[in-house]
């Protein structure tokens, strides 16, 4: 390994880089994840999640269902499933729904749920080893499902088609909706992040659930800000989702986003660290390897932290590598309305002392400035 290397691997993969983190639950796990890989974290939780103790409408179900047995229940999630059962314990329900789960066909998503249907000392009549929903589903139309009662416990996703069809060949479906999602007490992180969003500020955000995708769309339409944020996602800010469900309301706007293949949050992060990188810009520069980043700069593997306004100014040099940038264009790339050229110099004299080496910026007098591009890069001068 090269030293170029050997530095850049010093800062993490992710140095460099602002992720935006929208998840509420577990989301201080994602954003030490993504720290300790080099990121900077904005954490704005899109929803905020309804205490299991608190929620008439999960409490309502459980009695109902109590009362009046299903003949087939389906586990989605382990960690809802899990909710549900000492949530039921805590309103002192809990060894009547155990009992009323002994009677009906108890159907586990995947080895986790059907991990802790065991743990609640409860036997699954049968799970799929592929984790899939959609082999659920098949299995229960094989069966048949018309005139059947179907009590599907729910974990915040929408479940695409799922319910639709039960019900299409004939079933009744009760849902159980295990931690469901409000929107947040406090909109102002959210607010926060769709603004950075928008302004080019982070390079990725990062989606757990598609209830919270969709929050962070709706509150950005609410503002104004909707086609901003969708242009932004296209272009310039990576929407990461931790699964194909996750993404489904992004994709409904028209919005591509990556995903990782195993749907966890550490492959999500991984995802990121290849992701990213592949994503910065890498110029030969005055005899230097400059490689810029969302709001730092790796010059020959060393971080650079760069203000916001010299990011802007050398975003724009690079986007024409070796060719004169006049003042005036500059000036338009900085934040703000201002029109004294004045700033420009400003601004780019706090860039070359953020970057440390000067001479990769040249000063043309009465013109502009110029990255100063190796010649063996290949690329044309303006002379």
């Amino acid at each position: 390994m090269d030293d170029v290397q050997q530095r850049t691997d010093d800062h993490g993969p992710l140095a460099g880089f602002t992720v935006g983190v929208t998840a509420a639950r577990r989301a201080d796990e994602l954003g030490a994840l993504l720290t300790r890989r080099g990121a900077a974290v904005l954490h704005a939780p899109a929803l905020r999640i309804v205490p299991l103790a608190d929620d008439s409408e999960l409490l309502a179900a459980t009695e109902q269902l109590i009362d009046q047995a299903p003949d087939v229940v389906v586990a989605t999630t382990a960690i809802g499933f899990r909710g549900w059962i000492e949530a039921a314990e805590g309103w002192g329900l809990g060894e009547a729904l155990l009992k009323r789960l002994r009677t009906v066909e108890l159907l586990a998503r995947g080895p986790k749920v059907k991990g802790s249907v065991r743990a609640a000392g409860l036997t699954e009549e049968w799970s799929p080893s592929s984790e899939s929903m959609a082999e659920v589903l098949d299995r229960l139309l094989e069966e048949g499902v018309d005139g059947r009662r179907i009590a599907v416990q729910l974990h915040g996703e929408p479940l695409p088609g799922f319910v639709e069809s039960l019900r299409a060949g004939g079933a009744e479906v009760v849902g159980v909706p295990v931690y469901r999602w409000m929107p947040p007490e406090d909109i102002g992180p959210v607010d926060r992040l769709l603004d950075a969003a928008v302004s080019r500020g982070l390079d990725a955000v990062t989606f757990t659930s598609a209830p919270a995708a969709a929050s962070l769309l709706s509150r950005a339409d609410e503002r104004g800000l909707l086609p901003g944020l969708l242009t932004a996602f296209g272009h310039d800010v990576l929407p990461a989702c931790v699964g194909p469900v996750t993404a489904l309301p992004l994709q409904a706007h028209g919005v591509d986003t990556v995903q990782p293949e195993r749907f966890r949050l550490g492959p999500l992060v991984q995802l990121l660290c290849r992701e990213l990188p592949a994503r910065a810009r890498s110029l030969p520069v005055a005899g230097h390897l400059v490689e810029i980043r969302g709001h730092a700069v790796l010059v020959d593997g060393e971080l650079k932290p760069v203000p916001p306004a010299g990011m802007s100014l050398l975003r724009t040099l690079a986007r024409r590598p070796g060719w004169v940038v006049p003042r005036a264009e500059l000036l338009r790339a900085l934040p703000g309305t201002g029109r004294d050229e004045h700033a420009v110099e400003t601004a780019m004299a706090r860039l070359r002392t953020a970057l440390g080496t000067p001479k990769l910026i040249q000063t043309v007098v009465k013109r502009g400035y110029r990255l100063a591009l190796e010649p063996a890069a290949g690329t044309k001068y303006d002379a």
